[in-house]
């Protein structure tokens, strides 16, 4: 039964006794009611469509040599689309021409405008800014990052958690109550004001249109954070999380090695230990040998061809360097091949990956080299434990490794060497605990683990495999983004149950006071639709404001770059 079939009985029933105008007031309380119901839902909506609706409807294209603006929707894969500064780039595609800075903060969580040149890789959604770019559209529309984005959160609008399901069952309960309280009250007072105010009065909308709006607006809040969120379920599950368990690698960490420190021998300088290391690492395939050759590049260092070339698997390398025979390994390759290793190098960088470097036969040094830790990680952990909840490092990596990186970060609890199996059977006892767990991560061996957990959470640059065993994908791989998405979510609960103790409390006091015969039923009726309004514009708060409306018109350049000419 439904609370207007209860409101409908009153207003038969206020006719039936003569009493038109309580009827018409009643029912023009009502359709105010239904039409900020409908006003407010359909914001919601709307701010939902305005994320698809920021790309730009109209575009230039590059086409039999002259450039023609067509609509969007006319936009063919392989089309050259030239983009102005201050322009939307309207596809997922290449660079084929043009130089410029690139806001890709709602696609990639990056805070800093991204240099363009040719053959970059553009994202549709983001915000071209200082100079003009020709762009081969690869893909359009729907199929683009920005348009995944929107069918994940259009998919998990149409889902319903099982608190919208408690609503809906709650609805029905109190209009029962409220049709046998009136009974009740005509039995006992025989006073058919008073049993119409009793119908009036109970309210159950407040709950049954609040609380899919409050789940409709923290998905929408989410997804303007960079988080996407396959359904409402994920959402409540979020909000009531008490323990996140991390992965090391690719989540708290960039999941590359960097190199963090050049320890050069006495009399050697440290741009010698790294051109040699570079020469000999040139044809390198091995993480450590491509880390040292981007740091070498990144500097400016002449790379000389090695002449001749050997890798030893879990030993070094040897290679041949305009003469010289280069060493570049660990501890016990350098032993092997007769190099002593010095106990005075200081390398001053905790758990990391030591290569050392030679030289015919003397010690250049060694080169340490290091996955970096994401530098809001540090925030993000410190704004996790401030909320109560309890946070777990695990992963496959080494102790000593993930000790360094779980202490620097304020993590007490921290688990290595664990197999994907592992990971799985942590989760399961922390869930046996009666814990609701989050579960963060990146990687193929993360998957069994983000089904598992309670609510699991992907890493946007992680892989496939990964993001499709997740129930949240964090867009920006921004940690912060995490903790101000489980805010919301903790927030959106909040504010359903706001509405469930308002109602039940309005309803039982307004009961109460119109069975006594204090409330006649155009009171009755203003209580009714104002509690419920209240309700609805309390959910109303959790919907993310109009896309754009934070632009502040056209954007601004990075380091004062003045816009180019846009096209030659």
């Amino acid at each position: 039964m439904t609370m207007e079939l209860s409101m409908t009985i009153a207003i038969v029933a206020a006719a039936a006794i003569g009493q038109f105008f309580t009827a018409l007031v009643i029912t023009l309380f009502v359709l105010v009611a239904e039409v900020l119901e409908g006003l407010t839902v359909g914001r919601g909506r709307k701010a939902i469509r305005d994320l698809l609706e920021f790309l730009p409807s109209e575009v230039s294209v590059r086409r039999t040599g002259s450039i023609r603006t067509i609509s969007a929707a006319e936009l063919n894969v392989g089309d050259a689309i030239l983009v102005a500064p201050g322009g939307r780039i309207p596809v997922d595609g290449a660079v084929l021409s043009g130089n410029s800075f690139v806001d890709e903060s709602r696609i990639t969580g990056e805070s800093m405008p991204v240099e363009k040149i040719e053959g970059a890789a553009v994202f549709a959604g983001s915000i071209n800014q200082s100079g003009g770019l020709e762009v081969r559209a690869e893909r359009i529309g729907r199929d683009t990052s920005y348009g995944k984005i929107i069918e994940a959160v259009e998919r998990a609008e149409r889902s319903r958690a099982p608190v919208q399901r408690l609503a809906d069952r709650m609805a029905g309960y109190l209009v029962y109550f409220a049709l046998g309280s009136a009974v009740l009250t005509y039995l006992i007072t025989q006073n058919i004001n008073s049993t119409i105010s009793v119908i009036i009065v109970a309210g159950a909308c407040g709950i049954a249109a609040g609380t899919p709006l409050a789940i409709l607006g923290g998905i929408g809040r989410s997804a303007r954070l960079g988080a996407i969120i396959k359904g409402g379920v994920h959402l409540e599950t979020l909000g009531k999380v008490d323990t996140v368990v991390l992965d090391k690698t690719g989540t708290l960490t960039f999941g590359r090695p960097e190199v963090q420190a050049l320890v050069a021998a006495p009399g050697v300088s440290a741009e010698d230990l790294l051109d040699a290391a570079a020469a000999a690492e040139l044809r390198s395939e091995h993480p450590l040998g491509k880390a040292i050759i981007t740091h070498a590049k990144a500097k400016g260092r002449p790379v000389a061809e090695p002449e001749h070339f050997a890798y030893t698997p879990g030993r070094g390398i040897a290679a041949r360097v305009t003469g010289s025979l280069i060493l570049v390994g660990n501890q016990a390759w350098m032993r092997e091949n007769g190099v002593a290793i010095l106990a005075s190098l200081n390398f001053g960088v905790e758990a990391a990956s030591e290569v050392y470097v030679a030289r015919d036969g003397a010690l250049l040094g060694a080169i340490t080299v290091a996955d970096t830790v994401r530098p809001e990680a540090k925030r993000a952990i410190e704004s996790l434990t401030a909320l109560g909840i309890r946070t777990l490092l695990l992963t496959g990596d080494a102790l000593p490794v993930a000790q360094a990186v779980g202490r620097s970060l304020g993590i007490k609890e921290i688990e290595a060497s664990l197999l994907p199996e592992d990971k799985l059977a942590r989760i399961q006892a922390l869930i046996l605990e009666k814990r609701t767990v989050a579960m963060v991560g990146d990687g193929v061996n993360d998957a069994p683990a983000l089904a598992e957990a309670s609510v699991g959470i992907a890493m946007g640059s992680g892989t496939d495999v990964a993001q499709e065993s997740a129930d949240i994908v964090l867009l920006g791989n921004d940690l912060v983004c995490l903790v101000e998405t489980l805010k919301v979510a903790r927030r959106t609960r909040r504010i359903i149950w706001q509405n469930f103790a308002g109602t039940l409390a309005i309803d039982a006091i307004g009961i109460g006071l119109a069975a006594v015969g204090i409330l006649n039923p155009l009171m009755a009726a203003f209580i009714h639709v104002a509690s419920e309004m209240a309700f609805i514009l309390n959910s109303a708060r959790l919907l993310p404001r109009k896309v754009g409306a934070d632009d502040g018109g056209a954007p601004s350049t990075p380091f004062g770059v003045q816009p180019a000419a846009v096209y030659p």
